[in-house]
């Protein structure tokens, strides 16, 4: 009896220990999954893969529906490595909040991005989300900008903020920064809706610039269409800007339908406009809707810039419209266009209409990220 009690301790000792061990793996476990995904990651063909970087973060347009569904695209099509960020409320992480602007947690996945593709709308983020952005933008990295990205960031007079000159319109000391992020990276700033906004809609007419650059690879005229009208862009462009696509205002043949995602406007509607609601001439000069640009942030290296006006969630369930976008990322990855690109819709896509909605929508919408894996 002796000799058997050291071994009861050890045996009674060993099984505590694995207990105590199992608690704590269970706690790990429950931990993990407790911690809200924040963004979401798509692999492509290989950890070497070049990596995309898109950021959504507007109130109108829905860049948090179209944004996952174009990395799925490039991943899976393309073998491109994705990573995609939204805005949220820190107080409620993991929770997709559109009309919060001064938060998108993730940026720093920028510093390893070899293309960054923006759509957000008058963001006031804080320093040390923007640090990433600016850092990018010093390394002359590749920018695809998408509709509202002409204004991406807008600060008020109040924040306290390093990259103020990062705003729409900014004017200030900094002078190379007037008209802000879209004006100096992106070729434009904010300026008005050219087409009456919900009622014309947008034609794309590929211009010889987009012909010679291979953006504009399989895409014909009339392939690319917007149901968010043109927007308007001063003329002659800033720079060596090229306009790729020009988009004509088009008149909605059919009935105006608050409950359509397209607002009663078709891609088959056929009369050009000759003004706008504001009795405006539309009809000429047509505005570049997709354009390619050289950008060079004070202290910084040289990069190349595109960017799309015709962009909207619901829009990119037009092929063209997506064969755009994607083109664009072999252009500005400095990759051969392919003759046609792969630009399938990758799993369930159901996007909403395009509008602003009350801070009360987001609040009992609980729209989580990893909802769009």
């Amino acid at each position: 009896m002796k000799n058997l009690l050291p071994i009861l301790v050890c045996l009674f000792m060993f099984a505590c220990k694995e207990q105590k061990e199992a608690k704590s793996s269970e706690a790990v476990s429950v931990e993990a999954t407790d911690t809200p995904q924040q963004w979401l990651t798509f692999e492509g063909s290989d950890k070497n893969a070049k990596h995309i970087v898109l950021i959504s973060g507007d109130e109108e347009y829905r860049s948090e529906e179209s944004m996952p569904q174009l990395a799925k695209i490039l991943s899976k099509h393309h073998g491109f490595n994705c990573t995609v960020l939204f805005a949220q409320d820190p107080a409620h992480p993991g929770v997709i909040d559109a009309n919060y602007v001064k938060n998108i947690p993730g940026l720093e996945a920028l510093d390893s991005a070899d293309l960054m593709i923006i759509a957000t709308r008058f963001r006031a983020l804080p320093d040390d989300q923007m640090k990433h952005i600016d850092d990018y933008l010093m390394a002359g990295k590749p920018v695809i900008g998408l509709r509202t990205a002409t204004h991406a960031f807008n600060f008020k007079e109040e924040d306290v903020s390093s990259y103020k000159h990062y705003g729409n319109g900014y004017k200030g000391d900094k002078e190379d920064w007037n008209g802000g992020f879209g004006r100096l990276v992106l070729g434009e700033n904010w300026v008005s809706h050219h087409g009456h906004h919900k009622h014309q809609s947008t034609k794309g007419f590929v211009a010889e610039a987009g012909k010679a650059s291979g953006i504009t690879n399989s895409i014909a005229d009339g392939d690319v269409w917007a149901s968010a009208d043109v927007y308007e862009v001063r003329l002659p462009m800033v720079e060596d800007a090229q306009p790729i696509i020009y988009g004509k205002v088009m008149n909605r043949k059919g009935e105006y339908d608050e409950n359509d995602m397209f607002y009663g406007m078709r891609p088959t509607d056929d009369e050009a406009a000759k003004t706008n609601n504001s009795g405006k001439d539309v009809s000429a000069p047509l505005m570049p809707v997709a354009w390619t640009k050289t950008y060079q942030i004070p202290g910084g290296k040289k990069g190349k810039a595109f960017t799309s006006t015709a962009f909207s969630a619901v829009d990119f369930t037009i092929e063209g419209t997506r064969r755009l976008v994607v083109n664009a990322v072999y252009w500005t990855l400095d990759l051969p266009v392919p003759p046609k690109t792969n630009v399938e819709l990758v799993g369930a896509y159901n996007p909403t209409t395009y509008e602003f909605r009350k801070d009360e929508y987001w609040d009992q919408k609980q729209l989580k990220v990893s909802d769009f894996k």
